[in-house]
């Protein structure tokens, strides 16, 4: 068995930094993700033995770690990090983390090349040296199985020790851009039955749980800029941008993060937009509680079925078993509608028109993406009650329109307006409507909002019934609506560059910044600046003014830069002589000269001629990216190409399964190919593919003529219409 963690020399660790040195480094980055730790310092020690030793009663403060730095038949590095008392056997150890044959010790040439780290410092921390994210981390989940348990590791140096919480260690990882993952190592222990091999649909999983660990990196240890392309890395470089431009944080469950102030706001100003647009249209806010019997959640048979599987269930009060689970609500219809039964008895009572700014939660998802793919969802969902079908259609299209224009009027996005599939549609809709968003560096349909038709599906389970002017008693027609902060997540993506953050000047909580270029005249240049600052705000502008004086204004510049902050204000003592400015695009980084007199006019105008152009620039990328077609493999091409392609289609739900499946096993081909290309390649030059399924995004409400004797694309039956096809989040 193995009960060392350091192999070859016992002679005190070379260094390539002094100790503080890289203490600080390590204390640098965990500021940077708002880790909080302990620090112990020690005399150098080189085996798990000594480390415990040196630590002394401090060890009961945490779990010690110890650490393997191995590679497989194929050249895969892997550091394994366990419990420090743990003995591990070197065969059953492979199995178990999933490497490639044998594995063996690797030397301390490569630790130091790749960890830059040298024998008896090695660490999980370390991975913040490893620019091409070589090493695999595999974690004892004995290790980090309670989130909030302390572990101790060193900080890139042996003699001292950190100790952080589990949950932080994997924070620190994911950010870091290697893939990780917890296994359970208990059948790789030192007389443990030897492992059984993986099936291969299981590592699949693996493969792919992997990918979503890999998480905004930078190659230098900056954590100042953004160090991925968006078109070379489109997930790393996203992660990077919603973290340094402090819109969200994560915490500590995976899917769920947190809204900094930046995030919020904006989500704030999107409310502000849509609120009194529904108001106007006689809807009123409410608040309905989030939980909801499965009684009543089982009522309406397709639609339980069409969220089971992400129901969240409270079981438990204390240490109390509840009489009957409650679920959390996943959306609200079937907490509402059995109130809208005791609501409504005649035509006078409705319609009834109610919206709520809530959250709900939908727990079973795969790969977690901030704004896009999360298990708590910030959102509204409006619910309407008429007696008529003809009120409940114009209803439907009535608030498609507004998250229409709310998407390309406020975040500058353009959208496809279209009815879903039955396939895809709403579970216990008649129909669903909804806008389409495309994001072309990553090849990938965002469904931007729904508004559904439920026709009285709902209303017969729940009984909603009322007697009309002839004294009859009828159903009433319905529809519900969601609009969630995806929508932030989908602006970020179709505006930001590889600088940072770009906000559409409208939804920008910050729309102007002015900075002082301090040299002479400090007092002068402030005074000007505050007072450039209050004549914008009396035009509605909403400027700040930036005169921190530890800070160097390119220090500066970049700071809102990253933050997407629509215009940048210059103000340097040339500037005062002149009486005038230099203004700063975000998007395009183009420059003006405006008199302090004309600032009030052209400020306004320019922060206009950024949201048109935002758009259009959106807009042409949108058209340049959907592929009309009837031709097969321009269709499979249209995908690889990171592309939408509407295509003629039948309309039936079989045909429209088979085509998800075919170009599923199409892109899992490719993957398998490009995998095998990437092992003769070298770091840094892999080839990416795109992944997953193609499925049915919208039926266009705009459509092409439909020639005559069209048939679809796959089956060759008769086509029904133009459909919208693409790989979706």
């Amino acid at each position: 068995g193995i009960n060392a963690e350091y192999m070859g020399t016992s002679e005190p660790a070379t260094k390539l930094l002094d100790k503080m040195a890289l203490i600080q480094k390590v204390t640098e980055a965990f500021k940077a993700l708002s880790i909080p730790h302990t620090l112990h310092e020690h005399e150098a020690v080189m085996t798990s033995e000594a480390h415990q030793k040196a630590l002394g009663e401090k060890i009961a403060q945490g779990k010690l770690a110890k650490n393997l730095f191995i590679k497989d038949k194929k050249g895969k590095l892997f550091l394994v990090v366990v419990l420090h008392d743990r003995q591990l056997n070197l065969k059953n150890l492979g199995k178990v983390i999933g490497a490639s044959g044998d594995i063996r010790f690797e030397k301390a040439e490569t630790l130091q090349a790749v960890l830059g780290v040298a024998q008896g410092c090695v660490t999980p921390l370390a991975v913040m040296n490893d620019a091409q994210h070589q090493v695999f981390v595999v974690l004892d989940d004995a290790l980090v199985s309670d989130d909030g348990a302390q572990v101790l590791v060193h900080p890139l140096t042996n003699e001292a020790t950190v100790s952080i919480s589990a949950a932080d260690l994997q924070k620190f990882l994911q950010n870091s851009g290697n893939e990780f993952k917890a296994v359970n190592l208990e059948s790789a222990l030192t007389g443990a039955a030897p492992a059984p091999q993986e099936k291969p649909e299981k590592k699949k999983q693996e493969k792919e749980e992997k990918k979503v660990a890999k998480e905004a990196a930078p190659v230098d240890g900056s954590q100042l800029g953004i160090n991925f392309k968006k078109c070379q890395s489109f997930a790393n470089w996203y992660q990077q941008v919603v973290l340094r431009s402090e819109l969200i944080e994560y915490g500590d469950i995976s899917g769920c993060y947190i809204f900094r102030p930046l995030a919020y706001t904006i989500w704030e100003n999107i409310r502000d937009w849509f609120d009194p647009k529904i108001k106007k249209l006689g809807v009123k806010n409410c608040y309905f509680p989030m939980f909801v019997t499965e009684k009543a959640l089982c009522v309406e048979k397709d639609h339980v079925e069409g969220f089971a599987p992400e129901v969240a269930w409270v079981t438990k009060a204390g240490e109390t078993d509840l009489p009957a689970r409650i679920a959390v609500r996943p959306t609200s219809e079937t907490i509402m509608y059995p109130t809208y039964a005791k609501w409504v008895r005649s035509h006078r009572d409705l319609p009834i028109l109610l919206n709520q700014w809530n959250n709900v939660v939908r727990w079973e998802f795969k790969y977690p993406t901030p704004f896009i793919r999360s298990r708590e969802i910030l959102w509204q969902e409006g619910h309407n009650a008429f007696a008529t079908f003809k009120e409940v259609e114009e209803d439907v299209l009535t608030i498609l329109e507004l998250y229409r224009r709310l998407y390309e009027e406020l975040l500058a996005v353009p959208c496809v307006p279209g009815k879903k599939t039955d396939v895809e549609k709403f579970a216990g809709a008649d129909y669903t409507t909804t806008v389409e968003t495309f994001v072309s560096e990553c090849g990938r349909g965002i469904q931007g909002a729904t508004s559904h038709n439920l026709g009285q599906n709902f209303a017969k389970m729940y009984k909603i019934e009322f007697e009309d002017e002839t004294k009859q008693r009828r159903f009433a027609w319905q529809d519900s609506w969601g609009l969630s902060t995806r929508t932030i997540g989908v602006m970020v993506m179709t505006h930001s560059d590889d600088n940072g953050l770009v906000l559409p000047p409208r939804v920008a909580p910050t729309q102007v910044v002015v900075i002082p270029i301090f040299f002479k005249e400090k007092d002068a240049l402030r005074a000007q600046a505050k007072s450039i600052v209050q004549q914008l705000r009396s035009v509605d502008v909403r400027a700040e003014m930036d005169d921190r004086e530890n800070y160097t204004p390119g220090y500066k510049f970049n700071h809102w830069e990253l933050r997407g902050l629509p215009l940048r204000i210059e103000l340097g003592p040339k500037d005062l002589e002149k009486q005038q400015v230099v203004v700063v695009r975000r998007d395009n980084c183009a420059k003006y000269e405006v008199k302090w007199a004309d600032l009030a006019k052209r400020i306004p105008e320019i922060l206009e001629e950024m949201q048109k152009d935002l758009f259009e620039t959106a807009k042409r990328k949108l058209k340049q990216h959907q592929i009309k077609t009837t031709d097969w493999n321009e269709f499979m091409k249209a995908l690889d190409s990171r592309c939408s392609a509407l295509i003629p289609h039948c309309n039936e739900a079989a045909c429209e399964k088979i085509i998800k499946t075919l170009t599923a096993e199409a892109a899992k081909a490719e993957e398998e190919a490009a995998s095998e290309d990437n092992e003769q390649h070298a770091a840094g030059e892999k080839l990416e593919k795109l992944t997953g399924a193609a499925k049915s995004l919208c039926i266009p409400f705009e459509q092409p003529a439909l020639e005559p004797g069209t048939t679809c694309i796959h089956c060759k039956k008769p086509a029904i219409n133009w459909t919208l096809f693409g790989r979706s989040y």
